[in-house]
C-alpha cells in the first residue's frame, strides 16, 4: 500500500498557479496550458490505476487537486484540524480529480456543488459527513494514530489487497478515465480564457 502525508502545517495547497500570470505571449499560454493538461491527465490517471490501495494522511489544509483526488483513495484520515477547499470558480477554473463524477456520487449532487461551484471550505467533520473522509484523529493524536493504523494496515495479505481493490473499483474505472480527460480538456480551455486569466492575476495580487 502507499500513503501520502502533508510536509509541515499543510497536506497540499494545490497547483502553483503563478506559472500562468509570468506568460508573456499567446503561444506561450498555449504550449503552458497544453503542457498543463497532459501534466494533470497522467497524474490523475495515476491514481485511478494504482493497484496498490492509496491511504492520504490530511494532517492540514488541503486545496484544489489534493481534494478533489482524495475520493480516489481506499483510505482517507484526516486531522481534526484539516479543511478542503475547492475554489475553481473564484479562480476562473472548473473541477478536476474527476470530482465531476466522485463528488456527487459521493456526497449528492447538491453538497457537490456547494464545493465545486460555489467553493465551500469543508472542516474535517464536514468531510466526515460527506463521505469524502474515513476517519477523523484529534491533532495532538495524529501523526501516532496514523503511524498505527499504518502499520496495522500493512500487516494484511498484500495479494489480497490488491484483488479486493481491483472488484472494487473496476466497475467506474473506465468512467473515471474519460471523466478525467474531459476535465483536463475544460481545465486548459479555462486556462486559455480571459475570465480565467484575471482571476489568477487578481489570485495572485491579493497574495502579494
Amino acid at each position: 500500500m502507499v500513503s501520502i502525508k502533508g510536509s509541515g502545517g499543510y497536506y497540499c495547497s494545490g497547483n502553483d498557479l503563478s506559472n500562468f500570470t509570468r506568460i508573456k505571449t499567446p503561444s506561450d499560454m498555449i504550449q503552458l496550458a497544453e503542457h498543463g493538461e497532459k501534466v494533470l491527465e497522467r497524474f490523475v490517471r495515476a491514481h485511478i490505476t494504482h493497484e496498490k490501495p492509496l491511504i492520504a494522511l490530511v494532517n492540514g489544509p488541503a486545496i484544489g487537486i489534493s481534494v478533489t483526488v482524495l475520493a480516489l483513495f481506499d483510505l482517507v484520515i484526516a486531522s481534526n484540524k484539516a479543511t478542503f477547499h475547492t475554489p475553481f470558480t473564484t479562480l476562473g477554473q472548473s473541477p478536476e480529480g474527476c470530482s465531476s463524477f466522485t463528488f456527487p456520487a459521493l456526497m449528492g449532487p447538491s453538497k457537490a456543488s456547494e464545493m465545486l461551484l460555489f467553493g465551500k471550505k469543508l472542516t474535517a467533520e464536514e468531510a466526515f459527513d460527506r463521505n469524502l473522509v474515513s476517519q477523523v484523529i484529534p491533532h495532538e493524536q495524529f501523526q501516532q494514530e496514523s503511524e498505527n493504523k499504518i502499520r496495522q494496515l500493512s500487516q494484511l495479505p498484500p495479494e489480497s489487497l490488491r484483488l479486493n481493490k481491483q472488484i472494487v473499483r473496476e466497475a467506474h474505472k473506465e468512467r473515471l478515465l474519460n471523466t478525467n480527460i474531459a476535465e483536463c480538456k475544460l481545465l486548459k480551455s479555462r486556462w486559455l480564457s480571459a475570465e480565467c486569466q484575471k482571476a489568477l492575476q487578481d489570485f495572485m495580487t491579493r497574495k502579494k
